[in-house]
C-alpha cells in the first residue's frame, strides 16, 4: 500500500457501538469525516473558522470493511489526496489498529471544491492546489 504521510488518532466511543459490539459502519463515515477535516487543518487550507470557508463537500465515499473495530481499540487514520482535477479530488483512507497496523478499513472519497454562499462548484484554489501537490508528492497538471 502506497505511504500515508498524515494521520489522526480516533478515540473508539461507547456510543459508537452497535448492538453487535463494534463500531457501527455510520461511525466509520465520522472517523473518515474527522481524518478528512484535520488533514486540511494541517495543511492550514482552512483555519477553523466558519464552516462555510472550508471549500468543498463530499460528492461520493467507499469503504470497504476488513475488520471489526472494538471499544477502546487504538485506532488511526491515514489520509491521502490521490487525485487533484479541475473542481474534484479523490482522497484515500486507511483505518488500522495504531498499535498492530492491522487494516480495518479502507475508504476513498471525491470532493468537490465548492461555494456555499454562491451554492456552486467553483475550481480548486491554487494555494490549495500548491500546498496538497508539495505535501503529497503529485504532479502540478491535473485531470478533469
Amino acid at each position: 500500500m502506497t505511504q500515508f504521510n498524515f494521520f489522526h488518532p480516533i478515540e473508539v466511543r461507547y456510543g459508537d457501538l452497535d448492538p453487535q459490539g463494534h463500531v457501527n459502519n455510520a461511525k466509520t463515515l465520522t472517523y473518515l469525516e474527522q481524518a478528512r477535516i484535520h488533514y486540511i487543518k494541517h495543511l492550514n487550507l482552512w483555519k477553523g473558522e466558519s464552516f462555510l470557508d472550508i471549500g468543498i463537500i463530499l460528492a461520493e465515499v467507499r469503504v470497504t470493511y476488513k475488520a471489526p473495530i472494538h471499544f477502546g481499540q487504538p485506532v488511526r487514520v491515514g489520509v491521502r489526496v490521490v487525485r487533484l482535477g479541475n473542481k474534484s479530488f479523490e482522497m484515500d483512507y486507511l483505518i488500522e489498529d495504531a498499535d498492530s497496523h492491522q487494516q480495518l478499513a479502507t475508504a476513498s472519497t471525491i470532493q468537490v471544491a465548492y461555494d456555499y454562499r454562491q451554492q456552486r462548484s467553483i475550481p480548486i484554489p491554487e494555494e490549495w492546489r500548491r500546498t496538497i501537490c508539495a505535501f503529497e508528492g503529485l504532479e502540478s497538471t491535473f485531470s478533469t
